[in-house]
């Protein structure tokens, strides 16, 4: 039974920092790509970062230079750390694993609100 658990949301001011961890089980995890997605009221969930078996990393624009994912294969987790939010980072943020251009299992998700 494969399962992805997201922890670490809650309510940061702007500017402030969280850290999400993915903790991972029933896959082989360090072999596959796994992705942070987010998915705000109202907007369709959208790609974060995502990380590949290699560790090559790819980013939304709107992250680039302040989130930073990674990942653990000793703890078949994901991490995503999150420095300088800004209140459009408000969002329910979710793990995936990502098999080609699939995302076939996903986390139940964490919330992240950013207050101005």
């Amino acid at each position: 039974q494969v399962q992805l658990v997201e922890s670490g949301g809650g309510l940061v001011q702007a500017g402030g920092s969280l850290r999400l961890s993915c903790a991972a089980s029933g896959i082989i995890f360090s072999i596959n790509t796994m992705g942070w997605y987010r998915q705000a009221p109202g907007k369709q969930r959208e790609l974060v970062a995502r990380i590949t078996s290699g560790g090559s990393t790819d980013y939304a624009d709107s992250v680039k230079g302040r989130f930073t994912i990674s990942r653990d294969n000793a703890k078949n987790t994901v991490y995503l750390q999150m420095n300088s939010l800004k209140p459009e980072d408000t969002a329910v943020y979710y793990c995936s694993r990502t098999i080609g251009v699939v995302n076939d299992y996903w986390g139940q998700g964490t919330q992240v609100t950013v207050s101005s």
